[in-house]
């Protein structure tokens, strides 16, 4: 009568530990989709909302269009930084193959004050922070209101 309360007593426990442990893998994100540092990322475009703004204004989001030349999807943090400031973070987001274009909230006290801030666009591989490859430079300059508004984008409504 023992053995079976032995063997029945395994069979739960072992059912249990095998239905937990992917469980637990995921939550602490050490899954297979996970960006990883051969992966090809490019910055097609970083924008702000509302564009333009006052001295001083709150930033609502940027808008951010990343190209994954990869062939499956991963998760990774993205992050918007100008200098050594986090202006604005995405945690596990799923970038798919193609342009991803993502609204990441601004953080609530950056303000755009001075001349000019230049922003670049980071994500994590493999647990590390790596900028992401870009054509050009994303700057916000300060006419008479603040923009990152460029020639091209006039064009474009959705903004």
């Amino acid at each position: 009568m023992n053995w079976i309360k032995a063997v029945l007593l395994t069979g739960i426990l072992s059912n249990l530990f095998l239905s937990a442990a992917p469980a637990a893998f995921a939550a602490e994100g050490k899954r297979g989709d996970a960006c990883r540092r051969g992966d090809r990322l490019h910055i097609e475009d970083l924008d702000m909302s509302p564009d333009p703004v006052v001295e001083g204004q709150r930033i609502r989001v940027w808008k951010v269009r990343i190209r994954f030349d990869g062939q499956r999807e991963c998760e990774t943090d993205i992050v918007i930084r100008e200098g050594g400031n986090v202006t604005g973070t995405m945690r596990n987001y799923r970038l798919r193959p193609g342009v991803n274009a993502i609204e990441i909230p601004a953080n609530d006290g950056f303000r755009l004050r001075g001349r000019e801030h230049c922003l670049n666009v980071q994500v994590d591989l493999d647990g590390s922070r790596q900028p992401v490859d870009a054509d050009r430079r994303f700057c916000a300059s300060q006419r008479t209101m603040w923009s990152m508004r460029e020639s091209d984008d006039r064009w474009r409504s959705g903004r």
